[in-house]
């Protein structure tokens, strides 16, 4: 699963390295420990171009009256995505790319303590996390657009950290994610090639969802 994430670079690196044109209310970067139920900047096809603008990280299906009538689905898993009542219609139409520049997942040492990793790419300034989207409206007259990122079953290089990992794209992909370049996305939920990230382990004050700064990503030499 992906469940915190970084995001260091400005709106407009993001904006010009997607080819978006980047809407208002964005929150600040850099943000170093985003957690589900925040916002994000998210990319979006539209009729006059691509977008990036703002959703809720947690996608919200039609039929909850309130965000908490069910799960928090920050996740959904590429090998039923396109079966699940909640996800099937969103992943046929409402494809998004999630920029990242990096994420994080756990490991448990011989006692049981979380450890975590920072997971980031080998060569590259983000990440192109796929994403699914939906315009949610609720009982109460809320309206709010939401998203989760795709996932898949961890490549051989990260699999020791966690079983599962977001599905990502390369730039060439981008345009049949986001539906522009015609049919066929599904074959893009597939693991990232092993040489696309590195990772190092990180100190445990990332466990917080409150914990925030830069040194929250720096390595921790005690493996």
């Amino acid at each position: 699963m992906c469940g915190r994430f970084a995001l260091t670079l400005p709106h407009e690196a993001m904006a010009d390295l997607f080819d978006a044109t980047p809407g208002q209310a964005l929150m600040p970067t850099p943000r170093y420990n985003i957690c589900p139920t925040q916002q994000i900047p998210v990319v979006r096809a539209g009729e006059n171009g691509r977008r990036l603008m703002s959703m809720r990280w947690g996608f919200l299906p039609s039929w909850y009256k309130m965000p908490a009538d069910g799960p928090l689905l920050i996740n959904a898993r590429a090998e039923s995505i396109a079966d699940k009542p909640a996800f099937r219609s969103a992943c046929r139409t409402r494809r998004c790319i999630i920029p990242a520049t990096g994420f994080y997942e756990w490991t448990k040492d011989k006692d049981g303590a979380r450890l975590p990793w920072y997971i980031y790419p080998a060569d590259a300034p983000v990440i192109a996390l796929a994403g699914i989207w939906q315009d949610w409206q609720g009982g109460d007259g809320q309206n709010i657009t939401t998203c989760a990122i795709v996932t898949t079953a961890a490549n051989d290089h990260l699999a020791h950290i966690h079983h599962r990992m977001p599905v990502t794209l390369a730039p060439v992909d981008y345009g049949l994610w986001l539906g522009e370049a015609g049919q066929g996305a599904a074959r893009l939920m597939i693991s990232a090639p092993e040489e696309r990230f590195a990772y190092h382990r990180v100190a445990a004050t990332v466990n917080s969802n409150r914990a925030q700064g830069p040194d929250l990503i720096d390595e921790r030499f005690e493996v």
